[in-house]
């Protein structure tokens, strides 16, 4: 739903704006009023499903920065808050990193948050989140539940009175706490307050919400090492280059959101160490520094670094394997990157990976075996015979040969087409606490697998099974939704008198290759109807309420309603299968025998019409807003006067939208491919004009329907 605009749409205009700051005061209050520590209020955007974030208040803005703008479908919090119209509560980083892990992996904290949506009855304005320290509660009070509830009321009403009035809401700044730039002076109570500060023995600063120093005594500059001048005003570790490092900032972020002490040592050259203790509030932090002694005597007693042993996988290439296995999209992705990022890592020359269906191995995938029959005899056999992949598979427990010879003697079948391999660990990959496969490293050369290595190799497994859960889940929705979607789709379109019809469908290269675009040609009693629309999303959901969206438009259809009843009826239904997703859409009653179509738009782009002499032009029609958005809503209808020879170009966003590419000069280039193709037959223009949005993205993120139709003249009127 758009935020409060004027007549003209503008956020600006002929009423006169909101006087106060009603969302800074709403969260300002509400944060007092249940004593949390940090929030933000989010607006729908106007012209699409998505939420903007217009104020903050008690941290960085850069914080929440990755959720500056979100889509109404994201799985998020505010999301879930507006569509499912509820208060969405998540009392700590365990439940946060099970229900929302795009936030927990940007914010691994212990903080607990509230999500409500700002809504009446009939409308949703947007919604509002704050935050706790980590010792809040597991469970919201009562109280609270009130508070917060009613607060979001009382801002939803505000809302609608203004958009009732057409009053905008003018820009607002965050709510953060002012630096304190300069040192602490002007009355006897600060004087002695600083004398006292000065007496420390230990260093003292104090930080605003954003890192930036508003204080520093004289012992925290000389344990620096820099002037006052140079810290105030600043942030502390842009000020030093030896406390420039991510795991030092990361200490200050969570103090914040967490609202817990924390602490960390860090290296002033050349072998200095300070501890740094950060003391956090609403307002900022307090950081006491001393020199870190212990630190210091222990790193002065410990042995050359270089007589220690070397690690087989040190954390970093943990936290590279583990990134890198989430990029795992499908089963074969999972493949290659076990061959080109673990294998490697651990010292392996060859990798299989097996699963299991209906009581047999399976081989999902393998590389570094240049004898494939060698592995692909294990294919289809059955679980119960005497192999090291189905005996990991079956019990949970890794196995570990370091040579030929011990695996020849515990499994005498694998005797016959030996690999060229000589060591080999066969890992269970345990996901949900459930086995999903087997990971069988391979070694060129006999192989000691110390215990240490046997740990890691065993952990690394843990992060190949959730991988491969996800891929092996991926890869059945991925089979179930172009089944899906191949049945939905029309696999002809009907002959119909005074018309000539030619559709195309191109599946986006990115994700899951499927999504909501549809189109379809009805045949009527005395006309014939077109339809062509755009489920959101690219899933199983989108594909099967494409399906219903269709049904739906066919049965209004032969039921002989009209453009704009159609629409309105679709809309309806849409809101009442209660669908999280939205659709545009174009629909059009075609009358050959008259000349003219009637058309109903629903937040689709507009149509492209070719005369007979080779002009095009934009079908500028009247339309409304996205169906599944507004019960309310309707949908104009428009006639166009078609002569015999006129072809529609009906289309999806795919053919024209790319990142980087403007819309209307998108648009403006298919008019000219439509012109410089010229008249060809539907079939062979439909392939041209396909080419220009596949030829345009490389990589498409959106799917694409093309929808052509051609008038031709009607013998007998």
């Amino acid at each position: 739903m758009p935020r409060p605009v004027d007549a003209a749409g503008a956020p600006g205009g002929g009423a006169p704006p909101v006087g106060r700051p009603v969302l800074s005061l709403t969260l300002a209050s509400l944060m007092d009023e249940v004593h949390a520590h940090s929030g933000a209020v989010y607006l729908l955007a106007p012209d699409q499903p998505a939420l903007e974030m217009v104020v903050t208040a008690g941290l960085p803005r850069a914080f929440a920065a990755p959720w500056e703008r979100i889509g109404l479908s994201a799985p998020l919090p505010v999301s879930d808050a507006v569509r499912e119209r509820r208060l969405v509560w998540v009392g700590g980083e365990e439940e946060m990193a099970r229900r929302y892990p795009r936030i927990a992996v940007v914010l691994p904290y212990r903080f607990a948050l509230a999500a409500l949506p700002i809504a009446t009855p009939s409308r949703a304005y947007g919604a509002i989140f704050v935050t706790w320290p980590g010792s809040h509660p597991a469970e919201l009070s009562d109280t609270e539940r009130r508070q917060l509830t009613a607060a979001c009321d009382r801002l939803a009403r505000r809302l609608e009175r203004a958009v009732e009035q057409r009053r905008p809401l003018p820009p607002e700044p965050d709510l953060s706490a002012a630096p304190l730039v300069g040192g602490p002076g002007g009355t006897l109570g600060s004087v002695e307050a600083a004398r006292m500060v000065s007496r420390l023995p230990y260093g003292l600063c104090s930080l605003d919400v954003h890192g930036r120093v508003g204080f520093a005594n004289a012992a925290a500059t000389d344990l620096l090492g820099v002037s006052a001048e140079e810290l105030l005003g600043r942030r502390l570790w842009s000020s030093l280059t030896w406390l420039d490092d991510p795991v030092h900032e990361d200490r200050y972020r969570a103090a914040l959101l967490s609202q817990q002490a924390t602490s960390f040592v860090a290296l002033r050259p050349p072998g200095d160490w300070l501890s740094f203790r950060l003391y956090p509030s609403t307002t900022g932090l307090s950081v006491r520094i001393s020199r870190s002694r212990a630190v210091t005597e222990m790193n002065r007693a410990a042995p050359p670094r270089g007589d220690a042993p070397a690690r087989l996988v040190d954390i970093s290439q943990v936290l590279s394997l583990a990134g890198a296995l989430t990029e795992a999209v499908g089963v074969q992705d999972v493949v290659q990157l076990i061959a080109d990022e673990i294998a490697p890592a651990v010292g392996s020359q060859g990798v299989v990976l097996l699963g299991s269906r209906a009581g047999r191995l399976v081989v999902l995938g393998h590389r570094g075996y240049h004898d494939a029959p060698v592995v692909e005899r294990f294919d289809g056999m059955p679980l119960s015979e005497p192999t090291p992949g189905g005996q990991v598979l079956r019990t949970g427990v890794p196995v570990f040969f370091e040579s030929r010879q011990e695996l020849e003697r515990l499994y005498p079948v694998l005797v016959v087409n030996p690999s060229a391999f000589a060591s080999w660990a066969y890992l269970p990959l345990i996901a949900s606490g459930r086995p999903v496969g087997t990971c069988v490293l391979a070694y060129a050369a006999p192989h000691r697998f110390t215990t240490e290595e046997r740990a890691v190799l065993t952990s690394l497994a843990g992060l190949i099974a959730q991988a491969l859960e996800r891929a092996l889940l991926y890869d059945a929705k991925h089979r179930l939704a172009h089944g899906l979607q191949a049945a939905l789709l029309p696999h002809t379109l009907p002959s119909l008198p005074g018309v000539e019809a030619a559709a195309r469908y191109l599946p986006a290269t990115q994700g899951m290759e499927i999504g909501g675009d549809f189109y379809d040609l009805v045949r009527t009693r005395n006309t014939a109807a077109a339809v062509i629309g755009d489920v959101q999303g690219h899933n199983v959901t989108a594909a099967g309420l494409m399906g219903q969206v269709r049904t739906a438009v066919r049965a209004y259809t032969t039921v002989g309603q009209a453009p704009q009843e159609v629409m309105r009826s679709t809309n309806r239904l849409l809101l009442d299968l209660g669908s999280e997703l939205f659709a545009s859409c174009l629909y059009l009653r075609l009358d050959p025998a008259r000349g003219r179509a009637v058309m109903s738009r629903a937040g689709h782009p507009p149509p492209l019409l070719r005369r007979p002499d080779g002009r095009v032009r934009v079908l500028d029609l009247a339309g409304g807003p996205l169906l599944g958005v507004d019960g309310g809503a309707v949908y104009p209808a428009t006639e166009v006067a078609l002569s015999p020879g006129s072809l529609l170009v009906l289309y999806t966003d795919g053919l024209v939208e790319s990142p980087g590419t403007d819309f209307e000069e998108a648009l403006a280039a298919l008019g000219r491919r439509l012109s410089d193709l010229g008249d060809l037959p539907l079939d062979r223009l439909a392939d041209g004009l396909i080419r220009f949005g596949a030829d345009a993205a490389e990589h498409r993120l959106d799917d694409i329907a093309l929808l052509l139709i051609r008038t031709t003249a009607q013998r007998g009127g």
